[in-house]
């Protein structure tokens, strides 16, 4: 499922293939991504913070768009709003690792999403680097069926 989620974004997410974003892990509560740094690096040789928030927000996306699909649902996810914070900087390969905020939430969302045709939940990820967090994000998702 990896190898193929990983295709999957590479052909519809160019950026995620320009950044070189690799999916590491996915189960039902989580989903990681990893990058290197090369292909993200700022004028510092430390992260672009740039590609920090891409990777983190393409981790929510991804984690939410195959819990959907688990579901048998294929609805578009888009963010609503977003937050990042930068915590250290990172000097090396990196990853980012999505969870819903509120596991509670899930089944609400899914009753709104097969009712309303609509609906918002919260996911998070946290950047990883040498095992410490550097970064937090936190968003809100849309889900449209079409």
């Amino acid at each position: 499922m990896t190898t193929a989620l990983q295709h999957y974004l590479h052909e519809h997410i160019p950026l995620a293939a320009a950044m070189q974003v690799h999916v590491d892990a996915i189960s039902t509560h989580a989903l990681t991504l990893s990058a290197p740094l090369a292909p993200n690096i700022n004028h510092r040789d430390s992260l672009f913070g740039g590609s920090a928030s891409a990777v983190a927000i393409l981790a929510a996306w991804a984690y939410l768009h195959s819990r959907v699909r688990q579901q048998g649902l294929s609805p578009t996810l888009v963010i609503q709003r977003n937050s990042m914070t930068y915590d250290q900087p990172v000097l090396g390969d990196f990853s980012a690792t999505a969870r819903l905020v509120d596991e509670a939430r899930w089944p609400v969302f899914l009753r709104m999403l097969q009712r309303r045709g609509k609906a918002r939940i919260a996911v998070a990820s946290v950047l990883e680097y040498d095992t410490v967090a550097a970064g937090h994000f936190s968003g809100d998702f849309v889900a449209v069926l079409r």
